[in-house]
């Protein structure tokens, strides 16, 4: 089997900003696999948060043995963004060669669309609630905070959209002090999410802290062995593929997490409808749907992935699975 790792570049619609800095372009590694007869593709984004890059990422993938399976590839490739992309394009590949849809495959139900979170980059108050307002038609809004400044931001954008749904990102960006005053707000505000507010490191402080708005595991949070650590800190789990290292992994993480009383949002780097095509697998039913990545670009893939009012829908074969 033939494995081509390709660098891309997707300029961003707009600046894209977190608390931990801002970009103007997503860039990502295509994996394309080949058996002489059948291609498969799969796409990830490698994150300087877990200490990856793209040279990094193509190391890995360059030492792999070429009649690897998605099988051994479990344990030839920790959790992480190599494994992610080769695990999707096996996927893609066995699914193409059996001339059925990944799903079948996965022995899952037939996909259907899923409403999706629309994420409102970091910025100052007056700019995050112009850009509330702009999108005050879509039913989730998800917020990009993460500074000990937020309370305008979070007014600012209730402001905009007065009936939007509304998720709160903190990025890791605030302290327990921060947090635990924020808390009665976010809940006066109509909040019903909250995203690792703390560092991952210092997360333990969430234990016996009142927690009004379910709070959501991300970087806490990759694969199945991180459950045991998020007891009695977290009540939601975000799976992205990125970090649990493909779909694989990512199906047997949402099944664990369920079966442990969590609840569980699917979210994702920023990234192309290839990115995001088999996490729409493991959205089904979830508490929340973050797969925005192709809305923040300026131009996607051929054979994009569908959003309308009814979400996120499942990918046609010709982009994948």
């Amino acid at each position: 089997m033939k494995i081509d790792v390709t660098r891309e570049t997707f300029p961003l619609a707009q600046v894209f900003r977190i608390s931990r800095g801002a970009r103007t372009e997503a860039e990502v590694l295509t994996v394309t696999v080949s058996d002489g007869a059948y291609t498969g593709q799969g796409e990830c984004v490698p994150y300087a948060r877990y200490d990856e890059t793209l040279a990094s990422v193509e190391a890995q993938l360059a030492a792999l043995p070429p009649d690897i399976t998605r099988k051994g590839l479990q344990d030839l490739l920790e959790a992480g963004a190599a494994r992610n992309a080769l695990d999707c394009a096996l996927w893609d590949l066995e699914a193409k060669k059996a001339g059925k849809r990944v799903w079948e495959l996965a022995g899952l139900p037939a996909p259907g669309p899923e409403i999706t979170a629309y994420t409102l980059s970091l910025d100052e108050p007056s700019a995050m609630e112009a850009q509330a307002a702009k999108n005050a038609h879509r039913p989730l809004l998800k917020i990009k905070l993460g500074t000990p400044d937020d309370m305008p931001r979070l007014e600012a954008v209730r402001r905009g959209a007065p009936d939007a749904k509304i998720i709160v990102d903190a990025n890791e960006g605030w302290s327990a002090e921060v947090y635990a005053d924020l808390a009665p707000h976010l809940v006066r505000l109509g909040v019903a999410l909250v995203e690792q507010p703390l560092p991952a490191g210092l997360d333990d402080a969430l234990i016996g802290m009142d927690r009004p708005v379910p709070v959501c595991a991300d970087e806490s949070c990759h694969d199945r062995a991180s459950l045991p650590k998020l007891k009695g800190k977290y009540d939601v789990v975000n799976i992205k593929l990125d970090k649990t290292g493909g779909l694989t992994e990512a199906l047997l993480l949402r099944e664990a997490a369920l079966a442990e009383g969590y609840e569980v949002m699917v979210g994702c780097m920023v990234g192309s409808s290839l990115a995001m095509a088999p996490a729409v697998l493991v959205a089904q039913g979830a508490m929340v749907t973050d797969l925005d990545g192709p809305l923040l670009l300026a131009e996607d893939r051929a054979a994009a992935l569908q959003y309308d009012e009814a979400g996120v829908h499942p990918p046609s074969a010709a982009l994948w699975g």
